[in-house]
């Protein structure tokens, strides 16, 4: 599949996997990007992989246990410890984009507290993917089904946008667009004022 779209497409092609044999396979093939749910502490070999190919990583926040000390520090930790695998392993700098990872190993008030302080994972100076595209988090806020949380959605994405994040992934892509242009369109008036 990566291999027939890659061939197809002009835009770039992300594979979402923890395993370093999976990264390998579609990287040979076109994938042009990486994104690991497990912050590349899953499989020891994932680092290397993404190196040698020199693409970028999405490097997600998920733990085992989801138990925090305190929750931003816990989960700022859990990130540099991905950046520090990632750097060893030669990945470059400007490759890195971190992902505070929305809906795993968080409660619900975690998941707020999370968006709430997106702030502080931008502050690590990497970009930051927002992945809160019809989640669980919305579901609950809104007591809503899956297929309805566009609403939802556009609200973090905005909060996202207004916390600094640089990218997001979502479902309803022409609709969270819209949405992302006025709100960039809106920051950048205040940024030349």
């Amino acid at each position: 599949v990566v291999e027939f779209l890659s061939r197809r497409l002009r835009i770039p092609i992300s594979v979402d996997t923890s395993k370093a044999e999976v990264a390998e396979q579609v990287l040979a093939v076109g994938a042009n990007m990486i994104n690991d749910v497990w912050g590349l502490k899953r499989d020891p070999n994932m680092a290397a992989v993404i190196a040698r190919h020199q693409v970028p990583v999405v490097i997600m926040h998920n733990r085992e246990v989801a138990s925090y000390s305190s929750l931003m520090s816990d989960i700022i930790a859990d990130l540099r410890e991905s950046i520090d695998i990632a750097l060893a392993a030669g990945i470059e700098r400007d490759k890195i984009i971190l992902d505070p990872g929305i809906g795993f190993a968080k409660s619900y008030q975690e998941n707020l507290n999370v968006m709430y302080r997106l702030d502080e994972i931008v502050n690590l100076g990497y970009p930051v993917m927002l992945g809160s595209s019809r989640k669980s988090i919305i579901g609950y806020t809104l007591d809503l089904d899956k297929s309805q949380r566009l609403e939802g959605t556009i609200a973090t994405v905005c909060q996202g946008i207004m916390k600094g994040c640089k990218l997001v992934r979502v479902h309803d892509v022409l609709e969270v667009k819209r949405a992302a242009v006025m709100m960039d369109t809106m920051n950048d008036v205040g940024e030349r004022e």
